[in-house]
């Protein structure tokens, strides 16, 4: 995200001395300086300060494979995925099922029983984006905590050492569910909303104001063993670590977790149907993200407030359907999941464009992901299937 953030206590320098003071007053050592950047020190970047060293690593205890198993590699079906028939697992890890994969993304789903406690973890090949369906909660980081709630979005970089906690009633009275989308390439706003300095422009449909920084920063100084799980290359990594995670004194810079609730997004509108990028809300080199929120119809005389019929050549749509009513497809209810692959053109399901003639508005929400590159589908994915929605355009 290209702004600055700071939190904390920093150095009036970076890459100086900066002195741990005892409670006499007198210096007692140095905390310790940690770069926190992507793509070869040309990326978006953060300067972190640890009581410990965070290299310290006790023990390397066991990798397991969690690779997608992947059941249909090359996919020409429209389908119908039905989300909330996974089966809930109690450990946050153990609950993400990935659905549709390339080798840009891991698009998936959770419905995790419990909170994170026991261990921390890291994903050191992607960057995270999770959209809380159900559920409430705090993601708590190194660089502090952000609450989370029903509609956002929480995007966690790359190398974040997080914990995932629920709120108790929640747990107790909701089952959480949880979309989540690894992406290879780093999560970006779109371009064409900012300006060259970074800043969001006056179109955009969200500004900062709507972004939601880490606040509460954890400063543990604790020494001991800490149980870290690592992603990479397809492996979860066990690791025990000699010093608690969190235990940053203060930090600054542009890379950094926040979250953006759906519920704050401006819709785009026109006099006649504008096309899905005005729903764009993030970006990356292999996919887009837009939400879909309720919002005025096309004010045409003879407008038709239906999507047009649309050929996907160059990418794969997916579409999580969250809440309400949607307008265009027959037979949709939240979790479910559609896939349109490039190739073949899709559209409103039959009848649903003479239903939308004359409506001013729709109440739904629901988050697309283009890619730009096939979806492979999973073992996981073909049990959710319908096995029927491409038929779903046959005028019967």
């Amino acid at each position: 995200m290209p702004f600055y953030h700071t939190l904390g206590q920093i150095p009036s320098k970076r890459h100086t001395q900066f002195e741990k003071t005892a409670p006499s007053g007198s210096s007692s050592g140095f905390y310790y300086e940690q770069l926190f950047g992507t793509i070869g020190f040309e990326g978006m970047s953060s300067l972190l300060y640890h009581v410990h060293r965070p290299t310290m690593v006790r023990e390397m205890l066991d990798s397991i494979d969690v690779t997608p198993k992947v059941a249909v590699g090359k996919n020409m079906l429209s389908r119908k995925l039905v989300g909330f028939a996974i089966e809930p697992a109690n450990d946050f890890l153990d609950s993400r099922v990935p659905l549709l994969i390339n080798n840009g993304l891991i698009f998936g789903l959770a419905a995790p029983r419990q909170s994170m406690t026991d261990y921390f973890y890291k994903n050191a090949d992607s960057d995270e984006m999770l959209f809380v369906h159900r559920g409430s909660g705090k993601l708590r980081t190194l660089f502090g905590s952000i609450t989370f709630q029903y509609g956002d979005y929480l995007v966690i970089p790359r190398g974040t050492i997080y914990q995932i906690e629920f709120d108790t009633t929640d747990l107790e009275q909701h089952q959480p569910r949880l979309l989540y989308v690894e992406s290879h390439s780093p999560i970006y706003t779109p371009k064409r909303y900012r300006n060259q300095f970074g800043q969001l422009l006056e179109h955009s449909p969200f500004c900062e104001r709507d972004i939601v920084r880490p606040v509460s920063l954890e400063t543990h100084d604790e020494t001991g063993d800490f149980l870290i799980k690592i992603k990479k290359q397809g492996s979860l990594h066990s690791l025990v670590y000699a010093s608690h995670p969190f235990d940053v004194v203060g930090w600054d810079g542009y890379n950094f977790p926040y979250s953006f609730s759906i519920l704050n997004f401006e819709p785009i509108t026109g006099r006649v149907h504008q096309p899905p990028p005005v729903h764009q809300t993030f970006q990356t080199d292999s996919f887009v993200v837009c939400s879909f929120v309720p919002r005025l119809y096309d004010y045409h005389p003879k407008a038709v407030p239906a999507p047009y019929n649309h050929s996907n050549i160059d990418s794969d749509e997916v579409i999580y359907y969250v809440d309400g009513d949607f307008m265009s497809r027959n037979d949709i209810a939240p979790g479910h999941i559609t896939l349109h692959p490039g190739g073949i053109p899709h559209g409103p399901a039959p009848g649903a464009m003479e239903r939308s003639i004359g409506k001013k508005e729709t109440q739904e929400y629901a988050v697309m992901v283009d890619t730009f590159r096939p979806l492979m589908l999973t073992e996981q994915a073909m049990k959710l299937d319908d096995g029927k929605y491409y038929k779903s355009w046959l005028d019967l």
